[in-house]
């Protein structure tokens, strides 16, 4: 069986490499030793989608599984809106769309698409605010751009130097736990 990439873990690689890697060490844990305020939000406002509680309405998909054999990467929508053909994914709170934000929605575009499902318009929602922020079909190029990304990831050597951003590791919910850094996250 071939190895698929999940598709939260784009965002989390364009972030920090070592961070995966850090999320794996922990996963499993108590999750109130590295979680910050943001994850705990996200993780509670998330709840409806992964308990498939968001709607009752038929044309409304949530949590589906989805998987895209050419680019080798799988995970889970939150939202798909039959009737609008609307791939939407949630965040607590957003107030810049990162690039990794971007791949994690391009990948379960290419993945609704190769598995049938007809995708016209994608979308972040902003829990927090009540907001939409519409985001354009990937062009031919983007899935290049994503394919690219998806190729450095596999071809990613955990030996290698990490960099260090003092402003993406204070950030970052597991720096207090990393030994790459000295840097407090803001949110202790």
């Amino acid at each position: 069986m071939e190895d698929y990439i999940t598709i939260s873990s784009l965002n989390d690689f364009i972030f920090c490499p070592y961070s995966i890697y850090l999320h794996n060490v922990y996963m499993g844990g108590k999750e109130d030793l590295y979680h910050a305020t943001p994850q705990t939000q996200g993780k509670a406002a998330h709840a409806t989608i992964d308990e498939k509680k968001y709607s009752s309405k038929k044309d409304e998909i949530t949590s589906l599984l989805v998987f895209c054999d050419e680019l080798g990467i799988a995970g889970k929508i939150d939202i798909y809106k039959g009737k609008e053909k609307l791939l939407i994914e949630r965040k607590y709170k957003l107030e810049t769309i990162y690039r990794g934000q971007i791949y994690q929605l391009w990948a379960e575009y290419f993945c609704m698409t190769e598995m049938g499902y007809e995708v016209e318009k994608l979308a972040f929602y902003a829990i927090s605010t009540n907001k939409m922020f519409p985001v354009e079909i990937p062009t031919e190029e983007d899935k290049k751009e994503l394919a690219d990304f998806i190729l450095k990831f596999n071809q990613f050597n955990p030996e290698d130097a990490i960099l260090i951003n003092e402003n993406k590791c204070n950030h970052c919910i597991y720096c207090n736990l990393c030994d790459k850094t000295e840097v407090e996250n803001v949110y202790t």
